[in-house]
């Protein structure tokens, strides 16, 4: 068992000594962030941003959130830190990380292998209780990214997802409009929603509130590019036949070819065809409202038939954080225990 499997069985397995859990007074109303920042080879630093989510600036602890998970690749030069609060907390939780990375991350000096636009490029927030909508996420989203271009002079933003009113466009189609997968974006050519237009040093940031996205990378044990994006369309939702859900990108990784899929939830039950191997959509509840992503095992598996057809083995699947139910399962249990600074508890896992 290698130490992603490892990572992946150890957190089912912590989400599900949370079960008992799932409809307590702590979760009732928790929003995720899987805040997105353009830097990964000095850990330190980014530790920091985390930090700045969970204690002030006079070092007290910011009560109702804890940072469960920071996610770094230093191939890409990208980390993912992951962010829960009640959502009166939320906003000033990734506010405040927000600007510890601005103030620490120079997007003129940057070099990764991960396409990005912003010193901070990614800012999601998810709705995990029951009691929370995505309006009310979309109202803290469209909050932190005013708060932001006050308090960072030179920042701006675009909007996503429900935070996008009225048109609620997808993060995928938003990121197209910005020239966000080009090879070098001109983010000076952007036009943000809010701020200026864009400045080298901090780039352009995207903000917005959907339905929770599980991060998903299969890696296929070839430097094949054109391989690996002949996958990645099959694969791809938009294609027929393709994942409900799954955004896809092929990337050039640590000597191989990373399927770096954005699994977004669904509304609605699963689908009633679950696949060869019986694979079960995992549910969960927005409002009352049922709510379905596609498992990390049906993705891998899909990965792993059409790189073998090519004679291609594939050498690990990693969760960039968690899934919706583990979010939700850990975040309680960090929060019930006064853990701010979770991340540490996972570190013997590699993740």
């Amino acid at each position: 068992m290698n130490n992603r499997t490892k990572a992946c069985h150890h957190l089912g397995h912590c989400a599900a000594k949370s079960k008992g859990m799932a409809h307590s007074a702590i979760g009732q109303r928790l929003v995720a962030c899987l805040l997105n920042v353009s830097e990964a080879r000095r850990k330190e630093l980014v530790e920091t941003v985390a930090r700045a989510a969970v204690f002030d600036s006079n070092g007290g602890r910011r009560e109702g959130t804890t940072v469960l998970n920071i996610f770094n690749d230093q191939d890409y030069n990208r980390s993912v830190i992951t962010i829960v609060a009640s959502i009166d907390c939320i906003k000033e939780a990734v506010l405040s990380a927000c600007e510890q990375a601005c103030r620490l991350i120079d997007m003129s000096v940057y070099a990764g292998g991960h396409p990005t636009m912003g010193a901070v490029d990614l800012v999601p927030l998810y709705p995990l209780g029951e009691e929370v909508g995505l309006e009310d996420c979309a109202k803290e989203a469209r909050a932190v990214a005013a708060g932001l271009t006050e308090r960072v002079s030179g920042t701006s933003a675009f909007f996503f997802g429900w935070a996008d009113s009225p048109q609620h466009r997808g993060l995928a189609r938003r990121r197209k409009e910005m020239g966000w997968f080009r090879k070098n974006p001109d983010t000076g050519a952007s036009r943000p929603d809010v701020g200026p237009l864009p400045q080298k040093r901090y780039g352009l940031t995207g903000v917005g509130a959907s339905p929770y996205v599980m991060n998903c990378n299969v890696t296929i044990d070839t430097q094949d590019l054109a391989l690996g994006r002949s996958i990645a369309m099959t694969i791809r939702e938009s294609t027929p036949g393709g994942i409900p859900g799954v955004q896809v990108l092929a990337l050039p990784h640590e000597g191989a070819v990373e399927i770096a899929c954005n699994v977004e939830s669904m509304k609605g039950n699963p689908p009633s065809q679950v696949g060869e191997r019986g694979e079960l959509w995992p549910t969960f509840s927005i409002g009352g409202k049922p709510y379905c992503h596609a498992p990390a095992s049906l993705i891998t598996a899909r990965v792993a038939e059409l790189a073998g057809r090519q004679g291609v083995a594939t050498k690990g699947t990693v969760l960039v954080g968690f899934t919706p139910y583990e979010c939700r399962g850990l975040a309680e249990k960090a929060l019930s225990l006064g853990i701010a600074e979770f991340w540490k508890e996972l570190r013997r896992l590699h993740m």
